[in-house]
């Protein structure tokens, strides 16, 4: 489709391509390390685990973190940083909420609590070579966040005794009410008996009586600052002498250009004013710090601040962070009617003489940084991260940043649990692989769940894809430029039915139609009133043309339909991405329709056999005298296998009437997209989904991010090079 048709319509967004350079002196992720190889020998592997809080050694080689599913600490040696080897994990009588290192002592917060009204814990000291313990305070409430001073002299334990959410809707008060504990560390070892108990009640405006101390963080003069979350407060104490020297309330954040509903569509038109209600703090220096507005009961503010600690605001996010989150296709709509991206986390390091602020989203997982400026701090880049980045930590000597990942979706066969490091190098930037442009009025073009992708027959890189059914309420084709790097989305064109957004859609395959418009597949599900269809869009999105799959066809219908569709000549070819009732088990049609004779036929296409889950097609797109057919399984991570491309000769493209038997086509191995999926040094992706060759002949991909929900969000889009 020529691409003039695209601008011709206020229906379109588009915006003039942005120059866009790759970055020297960058971070780029090296490594991942999968929590469940830290389970001790025997133990199922159905179990779950989580590194939530992470620290690392003063040497830089080892990593330990907090896992609460397990009980355990977790251990990782690290000495070669691109290949992380399991440490093995330390058991805890007790839940783990917190781990700091100075020196040869690991400081874990460890939970022991029997209600929410009987709150109870230790701080443990252990040898970080020895594995033993040295000694064990008992704080007496439920803790949540320990930091070690960086002299060594002191131990902060942020005493939470978190309330309970599904009490009166979690409203304050509930009662013990929280403070924080100072325990002065001699050799190492902290001294329990005496303990500094610093009261934090009468403070905040927000359940003065009942404060819960959330994060805490020291500066080099010993001054600690903690964010009490659910009362959105901050406080900074004196750890010689326990005593406060300021505090004052976090505030609120007018956020505008945001999506505030969720509503399967993304729609950044939206303002609100939130609390910021932060979660983690990081000392920027000794006296700036940085707090993440993750939000609690009332807030969240998407984004984070910048507080002097005599209470002035230097630097407010907004809803900037957000933006940047969008841009790269990693915002979770889903969350969109709370607290949408979520930024938890925050860690401060130096590198290459550059301080730099990493602030961590949770639903979006991904890591923004940003670098200190004194004034307003600079954006640099996004990272890709495991899912729900819980911490990171800074290993400046070392040039690494490692992230703590918590998600593990054991129990719906996803992802499990990662840590993940990162090196500052003078290289470029590896990730994101595909970003979107603004529009016209600076909002930025929301995007997700690739889902199908094809070629302007004319122009090489001018790509054009589709989202599925996660974005029911908004059908889409994505004009891409793919001669940038990253590739660019520029322009988003709604699908409509008679000027309204078209309905009851799952689009997974796209094809021009060698005019100015498109065909489309749909992926129905009849018994949710979804039908499967190929559609007919013109150069203003609208459907004017339907054809429904023949009933012949219907009668074998099973979950799984259309996932993509090719043209050769008058025929459209629809690849179905598994068996149906009368398929044989392992293999799969490609549905023929004739355009001109309004005919059904197909040929049936031969699976490869997997130990585990199903192997089904994804894409297919006709080239020269070939078809190429993406054929993956449903195994994501480790488990993974089958990743390829295959092409078929057109000779072999006979089609048989429904219901007849149908020829068996042969394939031909093309390319295999593992190597790929593991690029980046995350986990492979199980949805690789979309494929189409340019006018150049060049090959391209993109993986399925499922719009960030169960998902790292990442999308991986590159090319493959000439066919």
């Amino acid at each position: 489709m020529p691409a003039h048709c695209f601008t011709k319509t206020l229906l379109v967004i588009s915006i003039a391509a942005i120059a866009t350079t790759s970055q020297a002196n960058s971070f780029n992720r090296i490594s991942s390390f999968g929590a469940i190889h830290n389970l001790p020998e025997g133990t199922p592997q159905s179990q779950e685990t989580s590194p939530e809080i992470i620290a690392a050694s003063e040497d830089g080689n080892t990593l330990v973190y907090s896992d609460s599913p397990f009980g355990a600490l977790g251990f990782v040696d690290i000495t070669d940083a691109a290949k992380p080897v399991a440490g093995g994990s330390f058991k805890l009588d007790g839940e783990p909420t917190s781990v700091a290192i100075s020196g040869q002592t690991v400081f874990a917060a460890v939970n022991t609590s029997e209600s929410y009204t009987k709150p109870s814990g230790y701080l443990l000291a252990l040898g970080l070579q020895s594995r033993e313990e040295q000694a064990r305070c008992d704080l007496g409430g439920q803790p949540d966040s320990v930091a070690v001073s960086e002299d060594g002299r002191y131990v902060a334990v942020a005493i939470e005794n978190e309330r309970d959410e599904d009490l009166n809707d979690g409203a304050l008060p509930q009662f013990p009410a929280g403070w924080v504990s100072i325990i002065p560390v001699k050799k190492g070892q902290p001294e329990c008996d005496k303990l500094t108990k610093v009261d934090m009640t009468g403070l905040a405006e927000i359940g003065a009586i009942d404060p819960e101390p959330e994060f805490l963080d020291f500066n080099s003069r010993n001054e600690i600052v903690v964010t009490l979350q659910e009362n959105n407060h901050l406080a900074v104490i004196d750890a010689a002498s326990g005593k406060i020297l300021n505090h004052f309330t976090a505030g609120s954040v007018e956020l505008q250009g945001i999506d505030i509903k969720k509503d399967k569509k993304l729609d950044f038109s939206g303002t609100q004013t939130r609390l910021r209600e932060p979660d983690s703090v990081k000392w920027l220096d000794d006296n700036r710090f940085v707090i993440a507005n993750e939000g609690d009961m009332n807030g969240g503010a998407r984004g984070f601040t910048i507080f002097h600690k005599d209470g002035r605001i230097l630097f407010e996010s907004g809803s900037s962070f957000e933006q940047q989150v969008v841009l790269a296709g990693h915002y979770p709509e889903k969350r969109s009617g709370k607290k949408g991206s979520e930024p938890e986390g925050v860690a401060i390091g130096k590198f290459g003489g550059e301080t730099y602020i990493f602030i961590l989203s949770e639903r979006a997982s991904v890591i923004g940084v940003y670098r200190d400026t004194g004034g307003d701090p600079e954006f640099v880049q996004l990272l890709p991260s495991g899912i729900a980045p819980e911490s990171a930590v800074v290993i400046p000597q070392r040039n690494l940043l490692v992230s703590a990942n918590e998600k593990d979706l054991i129990e719906d066969k996803g992802p499990r649990a990662h840590v993940m490091l990162y090196r500052f190098a003078d290289e470029p930037v590896a990730y994101p692989q595909i970003i979107s442009a603004r529009t016209s009025n600076g909002l930025p073009i929301g995007w997700g769940a690739l889902s199908g992708l094809t070629a302007d027959p004319a122009k090489p890189g001018l790509l054009y894809a589709v989202n599925d059914s996660f974005y029911a309420n908004q059908p889409t084709i994505f004009s891409i430029d793919a001669n940038q790097t990253p590739a660019k989305i520029t322009a988003a064109m709604p699908v409509l039915r008679e000027g309204k957004t078209a309905e009851k859609l799952d689009l997974e395959g796209i094809v021009t139609d060698g005019d100015d418009g498109f065909w489309l597949a749909s992926e129905g599900k009849t018994a949710k009133g979804v039908p499967h269809a190929i559609h007919h869009v013109n150069n203003m999105g609208e459907i004017d043309r339907t054809i429904d799959f023949p009933t012949d066809l219907l009668k074998h219908e099973v979950k799984f339909g259309a996932e993509g569709i090719t043209m050769i000549g008058d025929t459209l070819w629809i690849a179905i991405q598994r068996p149906w009732k009368d398929d044989p088990a392992d293999q799969v049609k490609l549905l023929a329709y004739n355009l001109k004779t309004d005919s059904w036929g197909a040929v049936r296409y031969p699976l490869e056999k997997v130990s585990s889950g199903w192997v089904g097609l994804s894409e297919i797109v006709s080239h020269g005298d070939k078809v190429y057919i993406i054929e993956r399984d449903n195994q994501l991570g480790e488990s993974a296998a089958v990743k390829r491309l295959y092409s078929v000769s057109l000779d072999q493209l006979k089609p048989a009437a429904i219901g007849s038997e149908l020829p068996v086509v042969k394939k031909m191995l093309v390319h295999d997209f593992l190597p790929d999926l593991k690029s980046l040094n995350g986990y492979v992706q199980d949805k690789i989904e979309g494929f189409t060759i340019d006018a150049a002949g060049k090959g391209f991909a993109v993986t399925d991010n499922d719009g960030v929900d169960d998902s790292s969000g990442e999308t991986l889009f590159f090319s493959i090079g000439k066919m």
